[in-house]
């Protein structure tokens, strides 16, 4: 008389160290399973939130790794404090940059000022909104690098960001005075610092060259070559208003004197 095989599934089942936590017939303590579902609802949380939270750190990390960023984007953000520092002076404002569409309708928004943009490359793919802006001639393509179709002193202030980083010193001898020109009351400039930022890795392909973050002591001995003027009425005005507001820029931003 043979010998009925043993069940290889039983056996399975019952051996090893966690045989016995899953035994079909093993029951599981209630602290394990407490344990297990927090666990579950961490990992679908952070799996829905992942610009935040356990796994949003790890991304913002990568991120800054990659150098994603913007000065245009602080921008919007130092508008407060601009005004604060221009006054009237910002009734009309021309921004010069990518994304500029998005700085324009912000500064749409504040009363009594009127706002223009120039976007240095491409923008087929913008939105519906600035499609609009461009049809109606508040935004417009320009190569910066030549001279932009503007009176001098058509603007009472001039900004411009993430746009001078792609400019070689023999272009922006004439980019920047040309700015100036166009400007009656300053200008304004949004640029990154080096070994900190970089472009977003979209804009390098648009303007076909990497960006070139330049130190404040290049800038500020580019300045006194091309005879223009930091306003430091206008900087110290900034930096209070700044600080009030609890507000500390990523970006370093220079005053100029338009040419008079």
């Amino acid at each position: 008389m043979s010998r009925r095989p043993a069940n290889p599934t039983r056996r399975l089942a019952g051996s090893g160290p966690f045989g016995g936590i899953f035994h079909p017939k093993s029951r599981i303590p209630p602290f394990l399973s407490v344990v297990l579902i927090i666990l579950g609802l961490v990992l679908l949380i952070g799996h829905f939130r992942s610009g935040s939270g356990i796994f949003g750190g790890q991304k913002e990390s990568t991120n800054k790794g990659e150098g994603d960023f913007s000065c245009t984007s602080e921008v919007q953000k130092a508008i407060p404090a601009l005004r604060k520092a221009y006054g009237d002076n910002m009734r009309k404002v021309l921004h010069v940059g990518p994304d500029t569409c998005s700085v324009v309708s912000k500064l749409l928004e504040e009363d009594g000022t009127e706002a223009w943009g120039v976007e240095p490359y491409d923008i087929e793919d913008a939105d519906g909104r600035c499609k609009a802006l461009v049809r109606k001639g508040i935004v417009r393509e320009a190569d910066i690098k030549f001279p932009l179709p503007y009176r001098a002193k058509s603007f009472s202030l001039v900004i411009v960001s993430d746009a001078l980083e792609y400019l070689s010193p023999r272009y922006l001898n004439k980019t920047l005075p040309n700015l100036a020109r166009v400007s009656a009351d300053g200008l304004v400039i949004f640029t990154g610092y080096p070994g900190k930022q970089r472009a977003k890795v979209a804009e390098l392909s648009k303007f076909g060259r990497p960006a070139k973050m330049r130190s404040t002591s290049w800038w500020m001995r580019f300045f006194v070559q091309t005879s223009l003027e930091v306003n430091e009425a206008a900087a110290n005005k900034f930096e209070q208003a700044a600080t009030t507001m609890s507000y500390k820029p990523s970006c370093q931003v220079f005053h100029l004197n338009s040419y008079r």
